[in-house]
């Protein structure tokens, strides 16, 4: 995994975590959603870059 893909990711799950807090904190059910799926596409994009890595070595 590329270090600038690990970043990428881990910044797309941040800011999920921040969308979903905001969404549960102004009670915007459609805000906690997005947060929740960045957070979800974050966590797949590192098991993808997770799996190429395997299969490099």
């Amino acid at each position: 995994m590329s270090g600038e893909d690990k970043v990428k990711n881990v910044a797309e799950k941040a800011k999920g975590k921040a969308k979903e807090a905001a969404g549960k904190a102004v009670g915007n059910e459609r805000l906690t959603a997005e947060g929740k799926a960045d957070q979800v596409s974050g966590d797949a994009k590192q098991a993808g870059e997770k799996v190429k890595d395997v299969f490099k070595h």
